[in-house]
């Protein structure tokens, strides 16, 4: 197949495409709860250093594999090794990755509609007057009830597909550059309420002081999986849109500015929220159920909390609406890649997404009594193993074909960094970047 024809119309659009495809549940659901767990400040700093150090290098691997290609994953992979006189199994690569992607797009789907219920949910100040159990048996029985969670996975499904389906400039660009401005919005108007409650002091000081004490094994391997989780690489999505980047522009330049904009989404975020629970005297720590069970409790003692708290799941909703449509683009791409048409190739994208998905949404009721891997469930196993197996290993393969195979002036070229910033990326990835990844993967399998 020859070059893709389809371009990012600027440099913006594709920061901000990138930026959406990194901006989700990672920033606003697992970095919060991801900080309770592990000590506030000290899990923060690390996060931040690991960004630099891991996350940001292999992205810009996993972008310039694209955009040295110019194809789809499978085929640029298939491309570049050839032109490299590697072997071309580096092509299984691609698939791999698009498996991977699929997988987590099935589960993403399924949590995103959480979402559009809550959304709904708060908006008709259904979750005021409330107790902490009754909230707590609310959020149970709707995750029992697959009828509920079959609409909402099909909605949330549909939308995404929806945008993949109108291609790259009138479909992924126009969304992001509507989104991602409402977003960053959404954001800075929730945060400026949490500097008037009486939690901004506690919050602030917890997530900005310094606690070095705090700082474990288990710490740094959370800090190290999360920085890689957050940016959205190693399942080749980004090398997708990498495939539709701007012929003249840094790249370097731009993965700094995207790691700027998704780092400033979870501080944005782990303000407001944690600034509402310490005004409630609520535990940070609360795992996972922070945001489904926890936030609603705090946000419904608040003065005008159910507003705020209707702001704050429209804000994830657009968050993962973005991230999900990363996810699909390189699944349809591979698919146009074997010839067929984007309208077709979604729709046979959105069918198999859709079935895999209902496996998750009846984990919770049907088939919660089926296991996998020893106690787990099909949604336990599909929010587990691709997120802390697969992602690692696609990424330290990513790393190693960029840093390792692709030839010099191939690499340099689609890194338009100059000799020197070529340098100091490839000694980055080759000395640091990848021994990190290891760790990561190593941790995830144990």
């Amino acid at each position: 197949m020859s070059e893709t024809l389809e371009r990012w119309s600027s440099r913006r659009a594709f920061i901000l495409a990138v930026t959406g495809a990194a901006v989700g549940l990672g920033n606003i659901w697992r970095f919060p709860y991801m900080t309770g767990e592990n000590g506030g400040s000290a899990f923060l700093l690390l996060y931040v250093a690991f960004v630099l150090l891991l996350g940001l290098p292999v992205m810009m691997a996993e972008i310039l594999i694209g955009r040295a290609g110019r194809r789809s994953p499978m085929l640029a992979l298939t491309h570049l090794a050839r032109q490299a006189g590697a072997t071309p199994h580096w092509r299984w690569l691609g698939l791999f990755g698009v498996m991977t992607v699929f997988l987590i797009l099935s589960f993403y789907s399924v949590v995103s509609g959480w979402s559009i219920e809550y959304l709904i949910e708060s908006v008709n100040g259904n979750f005021v007057g409330l107790t902490p159990d009754e909230i707590g048996a609310s959020f149970n029985a709707f995750l029992a009830d697959p009828l509920r969670m079959t609409f909402n996975h099909t909605l949330f499904l549909l939308l995404t597909l929806s945008v993949v389906a109108a291609g790259v400039s009138s479909g992924l660009e126009k969304l992001n550059n509507f989104l991602m401005p409402l977003l960053y919005l959404l954001l800075l108007v929730l945060a400026g309420y949490a500097v008037t409650t009486d939690g901004f002091g506690a919050a602030a000081a917890w997530l900005f002081t310094p606690n070095p004490s705090a700082i474990s094994v288990s710490v740094v391997l959370n800090a190290m999986g999360h920085a890689f989780f957050t940016l959205a690489v190693g399942a080749c999505a980004l090398m997708a849109y990498g495939a539709y980047m701007p012929d003249h522009q840094s790249l370097p330049k731009a993965v700094a500015a995207v790691a700027v904009l998704d780092v400033t989404v979870a501080l944005l975020a782990g303000i407001a929220i944690f600034s509402v629970v310490f005004s409630q005297g609520m535990d940070p720590g609360e795992g996972p159920g922070l945001m489904f069970v926890t936030l609603p409790i705090a946000f419904a003692e608040l003065p005008g909390g159910a507003w705020w708290l209707a702001i704050f799941f429209l804000l994830l909703l657009l968050a993962t609406w973005t991230s999900s449509i990363n996810l699909a683009e390189p699944i349809v791409a591979t698919l146009q890649g074997a010839g067929l048409r984007r309208g077709r190739a979604t729709a046979l994208v959105g069918v198999a997404v859709w079935a895999v998905g209902m496996l998750s949404v009846l984990s919770f009721s049907a088939m919660a009594d089926v296991h996998w891997l020893g106690e787990m469930t099909f949604f336990d196993l599909v929010t587990t193993v691709p997120t802390d197996v697969f992602l690692p290993v696609g990424g330290l393969l990513i790393a190693i074909f960029a840093a390792w195979v692709m030839p010099r002036d191939t690499v340099v070229r689609a890194l338009d960094a100059g000799p020197r910033g070529f340098r100091v990326w490839q000694a980055t990835v080759r000395f640091v970047s990848i021994p990190l990844v290891v760790i990561v993967l190593v941790s995830g399998l144990w």
